[in-house]
C-alpha cells in the first residue's frame, strides 16, 4: 500500500519557538492522530523543534560534507512536523489531509502531502532499487 508523508510547513512563529495560542490544538491533533491509528493508516507522526536546534549536512559535487548549523532563513521552506500514513490510494491520502487540523490556528499555514517511493517497509536493496527506478520512470512519463 502506498505511504504518504504529511508535512506541516513551518511558519515564522514556529521557527521562533512560539506555541500557537489555541488551548484546543494539542487535543484536536492527538484526537486526529488517534483516529488515524484506529483506522489503521497512521505509521508515525511528530512535531519538530525549530531549525535553530538542528543542522544540515551539505555535500559538494565531489561528495565532501559540510555541516551548517541552524537556524535557516526561509521558514516557508522548513518543516515543523510530519505524519506518516499508509493508505490504499492518493485519494484516501487526500481525504485524510483535508481533515488534518490547522496546525497554526489564526495564521496562514500549509501542509504538504507527498508519496514515498518504496511501498514496502522492508525492501531488500535490489527490490527497493527496482521500485525506485519504475516509479521515477512513471513520473518522467507523466503518470
Amino acid at each position: 500500500m502506498p505511504r504518504y508523508m504529511i508535512q506541516v510547513r513551518a511558519t515564522p512563529s514556529s521557527e521562533a519557538g512560539e506555541f500557537p495560542d489555541d488551548p484546543t490544538l494539542v487535543t484536536r491533533m492527538l484526537a486526529f492522530h488517534d483516529e488515524m491509528a484506529k483506522a489503521g493508516v497512521l505509521l508515525d507522526g511528530a512535531g519538530l523543534q525549530p531549525s535553530s536546534q538542528g543542522f544540515r549536512v551539505r555535500y559538494t559535487a565531489q561528495g565532501e560534507p559540510a555541516v551548517i548549523d541552524g537556524p535557516f532563513a526561509e521558514a516557508k521552506e522548513l518543516i515543523a512536523g510530519y505524519t506518516l500514513i499508509e493508505v490504499r490510494s492518493r485519494e484516501e491520502a487526500l481525504a485524510w489531509a483535508r481533515r488534518f487540523p490547522s496546525p497554526f490556528p489564526g495564521q496562514e499555514c500549509a501542509i504538504e502531502v507527498r508519496p514515498l517511493f518504496c511501498e514496502t517497509l522492508d525492501c531488500p536493496p535490489e527490490e527497493a532499487e527496482r521500485q525506485l527506478r519504475e516509479q521515477l520512470a512513471q513520473i518522467r512519463q507523466g503518470g
